[in-house]
C-alpha cells in the first residue's frame, strides 16, 4: 500500500513539472472593437494604420497579442477578412511587412514579403513562434516601419531563425529563414521585425551603430 502511494506521488510530481515546463500560451477570440476594426470595410479596404505620432495608437503599439486558436483558423471569417485587408494595406502602402497591431487588432498575425522566393509571394504567418537562434546579433542597415513614417535606422537582428507558424489554411510550417543584408534577400529580419510588433516591440527599441559610423 505504502509502495502505491510513492508511486502516485511520484506521478503526480512529474505531470505538475511537465505542466510547468511547459510554454503558457494565450489565446483569445477577438474583441468587439477588433471586430467592428475588422469589419469596417470588405476584403478590397485598406485598414488605417496606427502611428506612433498618435497619443492613443502609441498604447496600443506598445501591447502585447494573443493567438488566435490555431483549431479554427481555416473557417474563421473573421481572421480570413483580417488577412486580406492586411495585404491590401501593406501594397497600398508599399510595405514589404505588417503586422495585426498596426491596424488595432491585438492578435498574433502578420504577413510577409517573402523576398527570398521566385515571384516575391506574401505569406500569412500566425501564431509565430522563434523556436531557435544564435546567440550573437547583427546590425541591420535601413529599417523602417509603417507605424513610424519617415524614420530609418539600424536594428540588431539575428542573422537566422528557426521559426513555427500556422498559415491561413490552417497548415503548421517550420522553417530555417536568413540574411540579414539589403544586398541579398532578408526573410529573416522581416519575421523578426513583424513578430516584435507582437510583442508591443518596436524597431526604434533596437537602434544600433555599425562600424564606422
Amino acid at each position: 500500500m505504502q509502495s502505491t502511494h510513492i508511486v502516485f506521488i511520484f506521478l503526480f510530481v512529474s505531470r505538475f513539472a511537465l505542466m510547468a515546463s511547459a510554454p503558457f500560451i494565450v489565446t483569445a477570440p477577438f474583441t468587439e472593437r477588433e471586430r467592428e476594426i475588422i469589419y469596417s470595410g470588405d476584403r478590397d479596404t485598406s485598414f488605417r494604420v496606427l502611428l506612433v505620432t498618435d497619443p492613443v495608437d502609441s498604447l496600443v503599439l506598445r501591447m502585447r497579442s494573443s493567438d488566435v486558436d490555431p483549431h479554427s483558423i481555416a473557417g474563421d471569417e473573421s481572421l480570413q477578412l483580417l488577412i486580406q485587408r492586411l495585404n491590401v494595406t501593406m501594397s497600398e502602402e508599399g510595405g514589404i511587412g505588417i503586422a495585426a497591431p498596426q491596424v488595432g487588432v491585438l492578435k498574433n498575425v502578420f504577413l510577409l514579403v517573402r523576398t527570398d522566393l521566385p515571384g516575391q509571394p506574401t505569406r500569412a504567418i500566425i501564431n509565430p513562434k522563434i523556436v531557435n537562434s544564435p546567440e550573437e546579433t547583427v546590425c541591420f542597415e535601413g529599417d523602417g516601419c509603417l507605424s513610424i513614417p519617415d524614420i530609418r535606422g539600424n536594428s540588431l537582428r539575428f542573422a537566422w531563425i528557426d521559426v513555427e507558424y500556422w498559415d491561413e489554411q490552417g497548415y503548421l510550417h517550420r522553417e530555417h529563414l536568413k540574411g540579414y543584408s539589403r544586398t541579398d534577400h532578408f526573410p529573416a529580419v522581416i519575421f523578426q521585425h513583424e513578430y516584435d510588433h507582437l510583442q508591443g516591440v518596436l524597431f526604434t527599441d533596437k537602434i544600433c551603430t555599425t562600424i564606422g559610423q
